[in-house]
């Protein structure tokens, strides 16, 4: 990894992604961990998470990881779900963050001088290219160890620097047994919403 401690970073967290990218390798991520980890290689101005919300439940189940994440050293972009009828009469849920991310890492890139994204979104190449262009350099992480890879390849190759999540597995994942359950963070659900998917009820 390629940081330098006078550097001003900023994280931006695509959470479903990131979720799905640890889940395909068998982890939890501890998030106060991963902070102190990218705190410790340079300035560290803001880390984004994004994540889309299911409002109209009356238990949200990634809510309480939400409400965590907030009190301790994460900026929240959230949005509700949008729920819609198909042609075949199915309802959909859909969320899809992309753009709130995008227009934070273009508004926030005057400020930084490196920028990590947490997700292998291809549709993220050229808003990389946009940075780049303004001097920032940018590092993407995901993961090519899954079955099939989580990180588009274009996407990899526009960053500048590329990192496996497989190797911050010990030092940002969430200790098993015990020690992982007094944690304060909540427990992950796994009905955390994909929002690059469309959810289907019969």
């Amino acid at each position: 990894m390629i940081f330098y401690p006078q550097e001003r970073m900023g994280l931006f967290i695509d959470g479903s992604n990131l979720y799905a990218a640890a889940r395909s390798l068998n982890f939890d991520i501890d998030y106060k961990r991963l902070l102190e980890v990218f705190a410790n290689k340079g300035h560290l101005i803001r880390a984004f998470y994004y994540t889309a919300l299911v409002e109209d439940q009356e238990y949200s189940p990634i809510r309480p990881l939400v409400d965590w994440l907030d009190y301790n050293g994460y900026t929240m972009v959230t949005k509700p779900t949008k729920e819609f009828t198909d042609a075949q009469g199915r309802r959909k849920i859909k969320g899809n963050m992309d753009i709130e991310l995008a227009i934070d890492v273009m508004e926030m890139a005057e400020h930084l001088d490196h920028i990590v994204i947490f997700s292998g979104d291809g549709d993220f190449r050229r808003l990389v290219e946009a940075v780049q262009r303004k001097g920032v350099r940018v590092t993407v992480v995901s993961t090519t160890r899954s079955s099939p890879p989580m990180v588009a390849d274009e996407l990899r190759r526009q960053a500048d620097n590329f990192i496996d999540l497989v190797d911050l597995e010990d030092t940002v994942t969430r200790p098993a047994g015990p020690a992982g359950q007094s944690s304060s963070q909540p427990d992950y659900e796994d009905e955390y919403l994909d929002d690059d998917a469309e959810y289907v009820e019969e």
